[in-house]
């Protein structure tokens, strides 16, 4: 490595279990010999995020997102590789020396550090523009919204002026190239007319990370404008998915939970009533990024989004990616008023204080919601709802959860627990028919058809890290140098090496390619789906098949490259061509 030397760095990686770093931010559960979850990479529904303890490595069946520890840092926090390097020592209490960084690798931090710094001087000159003259109408705006000057300094409020190009001229004279400011998302260069702000005429809302840095802006407009509110684009330094307004102030909240709600000033109004533990996502949709954000400080998320159909909506999409991450959600009613900057304005912090202690849990909401649906009053339609309930009962997988809501449920809607118990019994049965899958021939094989050489080199590198005996099996019908893919092959030397040392460590690998892409393809290359069956027959089979594909591909590399011609390679060629005719007549024993 360009900083840290391979021993230090594999002393880091393995003082740091990567199923403990990991469930740090995603709710992991045992499932076999590896841990499953909802990725946090992107949006899904049914867990395909598995994490291998015993090869330290993680990979995402859905995204393809994948690697070792030092790559999850680097994809969730969007670290550098030494910062990765730094955070995980720091967890584990190791010293590092101090290390001159790379040209490349400096220019990237320098790059970060500036963006950083250009946000703060935009914030302050926001925040002074809202006290000036030209802030009046925005400043006006705020006090008729109730914020006493003290919230509006804690948050850092300020104001963009009318000019398209005010804060672009401010920075330019304070030495700030145009594309590091483009790179911070706060101008747009047009050809014709040169820097222009991306904000302008709006209220500003600093948005900060957890450190409290600031990383991005949100802007409300002053008067009829589109949009209404304005996001920063996603930066070097700001991930929509993975940022929680307000979390900066709420992850040290002594309150019970996190209140998650729809906008800034939602937020803002909840913390200057004294409910500090308030967040909204960031104009966009609520993600697992967030949800796992939210469950490394709270076991239960309050809900308290608006009260009208969108805002019903937005909570019945957020339920269910709070709770497959493990947050316990629960929905706090603000009826008769829209949102709770209206709720505590008329009713007072005291009242919202008291729906939140009845908020109603996430499941019987959703229940509720969809009776909506029925017209109770219709026998035939009553009796709809009841299966579509008893349905809904059926994604609680332990038979003690699933009772507990089975009378809950029964109590809300008049029902026996017995009768409600089955009818869950009936809606299970009619879902229970599964297509049985025909045992595969072969010993080893991906989901997918072996069809290919690139698959077949996937396969069995996969295949020798499950199995490491493979290493002495092969070794006389196989060599590192066989593989065709270039990373294939350095991969596997790599691993032939480690092999030559004692054990093979996949995830020591990856350390070593510090290109995000490459890692993920190591990444994915570790986790082929395999799929073995009890045969010895069909496992020397399913082995000495992908054997020859490998050997046969690297032949064919070798007659169409550029030394085809070559005498010596020639030589090789037909030596190569020898042993693979003597391996289709043998059986190569395990």
């Amino acid at each position: 490595m360009a900083y840290y030397s391979d021993d230090l760095i594999e002393q880091v990686r393995m003082s740091n279990d990567i199923v403990d770093v990991i469930s740090g931010y995603v709710s992991l559960k045992k499932k076999g010999s590896n841990h499953m979850g909802l990725c946090p990479f992107h949006n899904e529904k049914s867990p395909s995020f598995s994490v291998s303890q015993s090869k330290q490595l993680y990979h995402c069946f859905g995204c393809g997102a994948s690697g070792n520890v030092f790559s999850f840092l680097m994809e969730y926090e969007k670290y550098t590789f030494p910062e990765a390097v730094e955070a995980l020592a720091e967890r584990a209490g190791i010293t590092l020396p101090k290390v001159e960084r790379t040209k490349e690798e400096r220019q990237k931090e320098d790059t970060r550090t500036k963006i950083y710094e250009v946000n703060k001087e935009a914030a302050t000159y926001f925040y002074m523009l809202l006290r000036s003259e030209q802030g009046k109408t925005a400043l006006s705006y705020l006090t008729n919204r109730e914020l006493t000057e003290e919230t509006m300094k804690k948050f850092g409020l300020g104001y963009s002026a009318q000019y398209s190009n005010d804060l672009y001229q401010y920075l330019r004279k304070k030495g700030y190239s145009d594309s590091l400011l483009a790179q911070a998302g706060l101008i747009t260069v047009d050809e014709r007319r040169g820097g222009q702000d991306k904000f302008w005429n709006r209220v500003m809302f600093p948005i900060m990370d957890q450190r409290g840095k600031v990383i991005a802006f949100g802007g409300r407009v002053m008067g009829d404008g589109k949009p209404k509110y304005l996001n920063s684009p996603e930066t070097m330094i700001f991930d929509k998915s993975r940022n929680l307004y307000g979390l900066n102030f709420a992850r040290s909240s002594k309150r019970e939970g996190i209140i998650l709600c729809e906008g800034y000033m939602d937020v803002i109004a909840l913390h200057q009533a004294g409910f500090d533990n308030a967040v909204a996502s960031l104009g966009t949709a609520f993600t697992p990024g967030h949800a796992n954000l939210v469950k490394r400080f709270a076991k239960t998320a309050y809900l308290s989004f608006d009260s009208d159909e969108a805002g019903i909506k937005a909570a019945l999409r957020t339920i269910p990616i709070m709770t497959q991450t493990g947050v316990h959600c629960k929905i706090i009613h603000m009826d008769p008023y829209k949102d709770p900057d209206e709720f505590i304005k008329a009713l007072g912090k005291e009242e919202y204080e008291k729906r939140i202690e009845q908020a109603e849990n996430s499941f019987l909401f959703e229940v509720r919601m969809k009776e909506r649906a029925y017209n109770m009053q219709d026998p035939d339609e009553k009796n709809d709802f009841y299966r579509e309930a008893a349905t809904m009962l059926l994604r609680f997988t332990q038979e003690i959860e699933r009772n507990s809501y089975i009378h809950a449920v029964a109590q809300q809607y008049h029902l026996s627990d017995k009768e409600l118990t089955d009818l869950v019994r009936q809606q299970s049965a009619k879902g229970a028919g599964m297509e049985l899958r025909r045992p595969l021939k072969t010993g080893v094989q991906s989901k997918k058809k072996v069809d290919g050489l690139k698959e077949a080199q996937k396969l069995l590198l996969t295949w020798m890290i499950e199995e490491e005996r493979l290493f002495d099996v092969l070794k006389p019908y196989l060599g590192p140098d066989e593989f065709t893919e270039e990373l294939y092959r350095k991969v596997a030397g790599m691993l032939y090496e480690q092999k030559a040392e004692g054990h093979v460590r996949p995830a020591d690998i990856v350390s070593h390619f510090q290109n995000e892409e490459e890692q993920r393809q190591i990444g994915e290359l570790f986790h082929t789906e395999l799929t073995a069956v009890e045969s010895k027959e069909d496992r020397q089979k399913a082995l000495k098949e992908l054997v020859i594909k490998i050997k046969k591909g690297n032949i064919d590399q070798m007659s169409t490259g550029e030394q085809s011609a070559d005498m010596n390679n020639l030589m090789e060629i037909i030596k190569k061509e020898q042993e693979l005719e003597q391996l289709k007549n043998i059986t190569i024993q395990l």
